[in-house]
């Protein structure tokens, strides 16, 4: 079974772009995940044949946040928000049910370049724990998105300088290592690759993608039943058309 996530920083202007849906035809993935894609209705843009869509809106803000799950296979059911729906006023998050586990497509709160929703991003963490471990008191959980965190200084080119900056702060650092551990999940790549340099976000200023100046925010949190069964997973840092790049898991 092979997945892709990928932040979209808006699903109409990544459409416009050219090779764009045979990239995404190349991939072929059996589930996909977009994050940002800044949709301000509900007529989804984009629908690849054989696939079947679920996407959340952001009913705050248009044009701003937004998820969408697209599946080749059928689920069972499809939940938006995390507990009772907390968060999809702004798009966060869409969650599947497949008969041995759930897919949870997110787009993290950002902390915003003064830190001025700090509180609130730690507190979706804490609510996204409840809401996994919920779920997981059913069956195992993939989790998928940008995540809006570069959890360890390996995950970003100049973390001396970050320390204080939006995703790499101490405190939601250290809120992704507490998730992690109270939901007895992990992190798909660093599992696999616990050295590997490569990056899944880059500025738009500076050239920081010509310099790959950049950060590992994208990510896979899975329950640890599924460690087994993860066969790989790539960051697929030559696809262009966005200031972030898909990432592929495959499940035996």
């Amino acid at each position: 079974m092979r997945f892709c996530s990928f932040n979209v920083n808006g699903l109409r202007a990544i459409l416009k772009k050219e090779g764009f849906e045979s990239v995404m035809q190349s991939l072929d993935a059996d589930i996909i995940c977009f994050g940002e894609t800044k949709l301000s209705d509900s007529n989804f843009p984009y629908q690849p044949e054989g696939y079947q869509v679920y996407h959340t809106i952001s009913k705050v803000k248009k044009g701003y946040s937004g998820v969408a799950v697209l599946t080749r296979i059928a689920p069972l059911s499809v939940k938006y928000g995390l507990l009772d729906g907390k968060y999809d006023e702004e798009g966060r998050a869409v969650t599947l049910e497949f008969a041995d586990f759930y897919f949870v497509g997110l787009y993290v709160p950002n902390s915003g370049a003064e830190l001025e929703r700090l509180a609130f991003r730690l507190q979706f963490q804490k609510d996204l724990e409840d809401y996994l471990n919920f779920l997981q008191q059913t069956k195992p959980v993939i989790t998928a998105g940008d995540m809006n965190v570069a959890p360890e200084e390996i995950d970003l080119k100049n973390p001396k300088t970050n320390h204080f900056s939006a995703g790499f702060t101490d405190e939601e650092r250290e809120a992704h290592r507490h998730l992690l551990k109270v939901t007895n999940t992990f992190d798909a790549y660093r599992t696999l690759y616990p050295e590997k340099v490569e990056y899944t976000w880059w500025s738009y200023r500076f050239q920081s993608r010509a310099k790959n100046i950049g950060w590992r925010i994208d990510h896979y949190l899975l329950s640890n039943s599924l460690r087994e069964r993860v066969s790989d997973c790539i960051i697929r840092g030559d696809i262009k058309g966005s200031d972030h790049c898909p990432i592929i898991l495959e499940l035996k």
